[in-house]
């Protein structure tokens, strides 16, 4: 390469506008979410399958609604649970998981709201603006 293009390589790189990062949701693993929950945080459960089209619908709006308010990857634990691994783990059982395509939201031992296989973008800034309400309040 020569001396003219890397100075024009290296210009058009420092002329981009930075994009976001997103930190990629955990993939659940047995004594994270016990984990995560007492190191204080506010956990985003995303009980899904690669195969179901409903999940991959929620996944969308999440990813749309996360680049829309950055503050939900800052202040939230998103977990992505694998429902053909723990679907009838012991964990999704205590849980009452029906399904799934189902959205928790947990704080400490309180849960703060679910979604069962709603991809309205409404229902689901919902769920994500009480996790974040939760996650930010003293």
């Amino acid at each position: 390469m020569n001396r003219r293009t890397m100075i024009l390589s290296g210009a058009a790189t420092l002329a981009l506008p930075a994009l976001p990062a997103f930190a990629a949701p955990l993939d659940y693993t047995p004594g994270l979410l016990k984990e995560r929950i007492e190191a204080g945080d506010t956990v985003f459960l995303d009980f899904k399958a690669s195969w179901c089209g409903t999940c991959r619908a929620q996944e969308r709006v999440l990813t749309s609604l996360k680049q829309q308010n950055p503050a939900y990857d800052e202040n939230i634990t998103f977990i992505n649970v694998d429902w053909d691994t723990y679907g009838t783990s012991q964990m999704a059982e205590r849980m009452k998981i029906p399904r799934r395509s189902t959205l928790v939201v947990l704080k400490g031992k309180e849960e703060i709201g679910r979604i069962v296989a709603d991809t309205s973008e409404r229902s689901i800034k919902k769920l994500m603006d009480a996790a974040l309400s939760a996650a930010t309040s003293a």
